[in-house]
């Protein structure tokens, strides 16, 4: 009884190409080749449910792009930007600068010490992030979250060159692996602080 069951499921499932998981229709699905096998062969048994019984159908995309993008950048212990809505985000990702307008796809970005630009007309604002994460979403909203961030224009070039000439020294002066990464992070969050000053 299993046996002709099993082999009408794969009758049906080479028969028929399956459809990708954002092709799903709203409604539930079912198999209705292998229901009706199933109640033929074991008539007094409840049909299995297919791995399509358990998939929720995609959420319907935006039927148009936004204009703006939503940004909520958000410390800790404050909130820098709650819902402002801006031209365009560029965030310093593990994986080089990326830039974020409505519409974006969605995703998650691991942040590296660098440079946040908020583009909002003919004005850009930029903090500097020591590192954090990014969720884009797909309806046009970014949420960044950092340990550490300070607008650009509050950051002394001197006290920049100072700690980097000091994390520099360490590195080579560290007895102990933990000494040795501890000046090593020092030298890069001090770097890109001297090149988001420089550039």
């Amino acid at each position: 009884m299993f046996r002709q069951a099993s082999r009408d499921l794969a009758r049906t499932l080479r028969a028929r190409a399956r459809p990708y998981s954002t092709d799903l229709p709203a409604g539930p699905t079912t198999e209705t080749a292998f229901v009706e096998s199933w109640k033929k062969v074991i008539p007094n048994i409840e049909p299995p449910k297919t791995p399509s019984h358990f998939m929720q159908p995609r959420p319907p995309t935006l039927s148009s792009i936004p204009s703006k993008i939503t940004v909520n950048f958000v410390l800790p212990y404050a909130s820098e930007l709650s819902t402002k809505e801006v031209d365009m985000v560029i965030v310093p990702a593990t994986t080089g600068q990326m830039g974020i307008l409505p519409g974006h796809v969605p995703t998650i970005a691991e942040l590296k010490p660098g440079i946040l630009s908020v583009h909002e007309g003919n004005d850009t604002t930029k903090y500097f992030l020591s590192s954090g994460f990014a969720f884009i979403h797909a309806n046009s909203v970014a949420d960044i979250i950092a340990i550490e961030a300070v607008p650009i224009d509050h950051i002394d070039p001197s006290f920049v060159q100072k700690g980097l000439a000091e994390f520099t020294q360490k590195v080579s002066s560290a007895t102990t692996e933990l000494e040795k990464a501890e000046a090593q992070i020092g030298v890069e969050v001090h770097s890109a602080l001297n090149f988001a000053l420089s550039g």
